[in-house]
């Protein structure tokens, strides 16, 4: 049996499998991998929660940033990796996606139960008094000079609705993500280097608790020696050869 074929009775028998979703899967809409050749964590150093909070130049810098990751992701469109998942929740093979991607293309490809450990960069937040305002408001703010925006309610700093290096993780996506695992009778690592805690612990939780484990990854990962099936393809590709092989 190849690997496609393994894949394929994995998906077809799974009535609760989740999806763990990395930056890989969004690399073929045109967003750069996090920890990539072209990816922030080797072309700009970050900004941690806590310069962000104490220095208005940490919040300039993080602004400056900000609208350009913005401007990029907001030029992307789900690719067929996401098209694919949204169809097997659709069809009752998946019954939730957890993705550390902040961009959103899983729930504009149609994904209904999103886990966004990380956040989103659709929307800003103030940081004393929870105020939301959709990012382009933010954003345009930003473009026109306001570069380190305050809050119009309690004067306290508005920062983009993701998870910054120092910044606790989100207890309720934290507690949903452990919930939906733990349930699990398949999961599926796609595009995620599995390198980056807690969000890691997932697969092994799954796996441990009996769930079938899948890494769809281009690279190898520290997980891979654990998991039922290790594919190393084009994450698009092998996803809809899955769908096609799939009754409707």
């Amino acid at each position: 049996m190849d690997k496609l074929e393994a894949l394929h009775d994995l998906v077809r028998m799974a009535r609760s499998g989740v999806a763990f979703t990395g930056a890989g899967i969004s690399t073929e809409s045109g967003i750069p991998d996090y920890r990539g050749p072209q990816g922030v964590w080797n072309t700009e150093t970050p900004v941690y929660y806590q310069d962000f909070m104490a220095s208005r130049e940490a919040r300039v810098r993080a602004w400056q940033r900000g609208v350009r990751m913005y401007h990029r992701c907001g030029n992307a469109k789900p690719n067929d990796g996401h098209l694919t998942l949204a169809e097997l929740e659709r069809r009752g093979h998946i019954a939730a996606v957890i993705t550390q991607n902040i961009d959103g293309l899983h729930r504009d490809a149609g994904s209904e139960n999103v886990i966004e450990l990380h956040g989103t960069n659709r929307y800003a937040a103030c940081q004393h008094c929870w105020k939301e305002w959709p990012a382009t408001v933010i954003i345009e703010r930003v473009e026109k000079g306001d570069e380190a925006p305050d809050c119009d309610a309690c004067g306290g700093p508005i920062k983009a609705r993701t998870i910054s290096f120092g910044q606790a993780m989100p207890e309720k996506e934290m507690r949903l993500a452990n919930e939906v695992t733990l349930k699990a009778d398949l999961f599926i690592s796609i595009g995620s280097s599995l390198v980056v805690e807690p969000a890691a612990s997932f697969p092994v939780l799954a796996k441990r608790n009996g769930a079938s484990l899948v890494i769809i990854n281009g690279d190898p990962t520290p997980l891979d020696h654990i998991a039922d099936l290790v594919i190393r393809e084009r994450i698009g590709s092998t996803m809809m050869k899955l769908l096609s092989q799939l009754p409707g």
